[in-house]
């Protein structure tokens, strides 16, 4: 990693920081991987507390869905942008300023009267993550030296497993717990506490570190990011409890054109010599494409939770996520961030929609004929086993095109 550091027009900190070692360093670590694991967690804390919250609001069955679905399509539509966000304004700046969004829509939450500002401060809470998030990745890939950034990303990825676990028995024991009074509403206030600390911490010892020159903000390319986001999200996260009506596969299918205007702008920005929000130069750096294949189908697949498919997860997401990074050069980290954790999220959400749909229908079609719930959702399980069986045979080949060691970027 170059340590020359570049400065912004009119003076300013480094536009590349150098690599971190010591206390500094684990004290960084901690701070961006506290807050990573705060916005995982609350990707998932809802769903357990959703009959209390439903009780105590007074929230149908579509609000508590978009209590849960409007968090996850805010941040699915926000990372891309986040993340050259992060590149061209400061990685520091804008963790800070996600941090402090996801902060005060926490309180929102804990304080909703009713569920419309529930679900809307929901929204606001996932396009903070969305900001928050991509410089986690960013961070770690500009500020820590090659040998400390793959033991980083290893922590990275426990925590990114870790959380998924967390989510719903923590959603449970603090509804259960009725902390001062709070019932469901702890969920959302234990954030103000851990993001308080994060800012203070973070103003003191987060390094800044940008893409060198200054930029005009490609906010065309982030709507059009955003939307095929959207576009594509909203179907999966919602397909089952619409009953998978012919208009959502419509709107799934609205992804390709403007996927492919997306892309063309991009290509044409890139050429005029302009900053994209995706640069199409990263899709030719074979690690990284093929390392999202293989994360599409990797977390699509949702076998944390069974033994021999949480080890397998544990040691194979941190050194693919390490090798998808390796090779794109610090000034796009940011980007490249938001964008694997915007596969990585489009994944869960297909794995969930597919997995689920089969799931249930043949748990529901087991205790029509008499079956105990328990029977009936092992056979649920077992019919979803070779479908995740499947999904991981095919990334098997697509790890082939991975390079044996994560490999750094020439510039």
């Amino acid at each position: 990693m170059t340590t020359t550091p570049s400065r912004r027009r009119g003076g300013g900190p480094p536009d590349t920081a150098a690599p971190l070692t010591g206390r500094r360093a684990a004290v960084v670590l901690a701070t961006v991987l506290i807050a990573a694991f705060m916005e995982l967690l609350d990707a998932t804390i809802v769903s357990v507390a959703a009959p209390a919250i439903a009780a105590d609001l007074g929230a149908g069955e579509a609000a508590i869905q978009w209590t849960m679905a409007g968090y996850t399509l805010a941040v699915g539509a926000a990372l891309v942008l986040g993340g050259r966000l992060g590149d061209q304004f400061g990685r520091r700046r804008v963790f800070l300023l996600g941090l402090t969004g996801f902060m005060l829509a926490s309180a929102g939450c804990g304080l909703a009267p009713d569920p419309g500002v529930l679900v809307a401060a929901r929204v606001v809470q996932g396009l903070a993550g969305g900001l928050m998030i991509p410089q986690v990745l960013g961070i770690i890939r500009a500020s820590f030296a090659p040998q400390a950034r793959a033991a980083a990303l290893g922590v990275y990825g426990a925590v990114l497993g870790l959380a998924s676990v967390a989510g719903p028995l923590l959603g449970g024991i603090l509804t259960q717990a009725d902390l001062f009074g709070l019932g469901w509403r702890a969920i959302f206030w234990v954030n103000v506490p851990i993001a308080l600390a994060g800012l203070a911490i973070g103003h003191r010892a987060l390094p800044d570190s940008r893409s060198p020159g200054a930029a005009r903000l490609d906010l065309p390319g982030a709507l059009l990011a955003a939307t095929a986001a959207v576009l594509l999200l909203l179907p999966l996260v919602q397909g089952r409890e619409w009953g998978w009506p012919w208009w959502g596969f419509a709107l799934m299918a609205c992804v390709v054109p403007v996927a492919a205007v997306f892309l063309r702008r991009e290509r044409r920005l890139a050429r005029r010599g302009g900053h994209p929000v995706l640069d199409p130069a990263l899709l030719r750096v074979r690690a990284f494409a093929a390392g999202l294949a293989v994360c599409l189908l990797f977390f699509g697949a949702l076998a944390a939770p069974l033994l021999l498919g949480g080890m397998g997860l544990g040691l194979t997401a941190p050194s693919l996520i390490n090798v998808v990074l390796a090779g794109v050069s610090a000034r796009d980290a940011g980007a490249a961030g938001g964008v694997l954790t915007t596969v990585t999220q489009l994944g869960n959400a297909l794995g969930v929609a597919v997995l689920g749909a089969v799931f249930f229908a043949r748990a529901a079609d087991s205790a029509a004929g008499g079956a105990t719930q328990l029977t009936a959702y092992s056979e649920g399980l077992s019919a979803i086993l070779p479908w995740q069986i499947a999904c991981y045979v095919a990334a098997a080949p697509l790890m082939l095109l991975l390079p044996a060691r994560a490999q750094e970027p020439r510039a």
